[in-house]
């Protein structure tokens, strides 16, 4: 049998926490947005432009981020 081969992920995910004491698990933000000299803070840019689009189609705007932090990696199932 083959070794297995390791995927990349083409994204990277992230938990937000929220001023009102609420959390998001596991957003999504692409890997190309993020890397360089600025790390992870283009990650905040791009999740309050989704929070944008998602209060915006709900008609309810999202509380503001107080911070994010990437999410734990998951166990291989090895």
């Amino acid at each position: 049998m083959p070794p297995k081969r390791k995927i990349l992920s083409s994204f990277v995910a992230f938990d937000v926490h929220y001023a009102d004491g609420t959390r998001s698990s596991n957003r999504r933000v692409p890997f190309t947005e993020l890397g360089g000299l600025d790390g992870d803070s283009p990650a905040l840019t791009f999740i309050e432009a989704q929070d944008r689009e998602i209060g915006q189609a709900s008609g309810r705007p999202r509380p503001e981020i107080t911070s994010i932090s990437r999410s734990a990696l998951k166990p291989s199932k090895e």
